[in-house]
């Protein structure tokens, strides 16, 4: 396993899982998202961890996409090509599924499989120095249709069509924009997503579970939408100690201590 090119981090009620191949700008090998997958299980069993950063090392790469030096072994075949894409596929799924808030911390190139992967996250920061771009009409691969879809639900199909069709970069910017990302970040990128993944931390873990959950129902298609776990998971929250803590501390006027149960 890609241990050493994967890494994580735990402190303050935070996960960081950190892609540390900055000689390849953090492109990640078949064996890098077996050990992702890893690390995310781990953060997501954890009571302890309310909050989840992803994130590139070495300041010039969020993630590039798959390792193309790979591609003859690992995307050669149609096996191996089926085999890499439901890798990443579950990866990504797992993401979006997650019952704890993901934020990608976007530092220089997102490109290609890193798009599809922060695009999964609830919530995307950037650099002022960030390029997007997905490049697959570039290199004749075919794109999956689950990361198209998240895609055009975040931009819309016109915006969707011009980035795919055209494969160009986007500055951040332009990102910002068409609502790619929600801020850009000259030189304290680091500092600001920490700050704001506190914040998030200190809130009611089963209201953001919640609201999470809730989220991500509204798009999917009404008719396969559970809404039996929506309705439970709102009067698990009003049943929930937290609650009775969270309108104590208003009355008193201080900070709630939020337990998650």
């Amino acid at each position: 396993m890609a241990t050493g090119k994967i890494l994580s981090e735990v402190e303050d009620g935070i996960g960081r899982l950190i892609f540390n191949n900055p000689a390849r700008h953090n492109a990640v090998s078949l064996d890098m998202w077996h050990s992702a997958e890893e690390v995310l299980k781990k953060f997501e069993n954890d009571n302890a961890i309310r909050v989840v950063v992803l994130s590139g090392a070495g300041g010039k790469s969020f993630v590039s996409g798959a390792d193309i030096s790979e591609f003859g072994t690992e995307r050669a075949s149609k096996k191996a090509i089926k085999q890499y894409n439901q890798r990443v596929s579950t990866v990504n799924s797992f993401i979006i599924n997650m019952s704890k808030p993901t934020i990608a911390q976007i530092d220089g190139y997102c490109i290609g499989g890193g798009l599809g992967l922060a695009v999964c996250c609830d919530i995307r920061f950037c650099s002022q120095k960030s390029k997007f771009s997905l490049p697959a009409a570039k290199l004749g691969l075919g794109y999956p249709f689950d990361n198209l879809k998240r895609l055009v639900d975040l931009v819309g199909p016109a915006v969707t069509s011009d980035i795919t069709f055209s494969a160009r970069l986007l500055d951040a910017s332009e990102a910002l924009r068409i609502g790619l990302v929600q801020n850009i970040l000259d030189d304290n990128l680091h500092q600001f997503v920490n700050d704001y993944a506190v914040q998030i931390s200190k809130n009611a873990p089963l209201t953001i579970k919640s609201m999470k959950f809730n989220i991500c129902e509204t798009q999917k298609d009404q008719d396969d939408r559970n809404l039996e776990m929506v309705k439970l998971l709102v009067d698990n929250a009003f049943s929930s100690d937290d609650y009775i803590e969270g309108r104590t501390a208003f009355m008193e006027k201080r900070s709630p201590l939020f337990q998650g149960k």
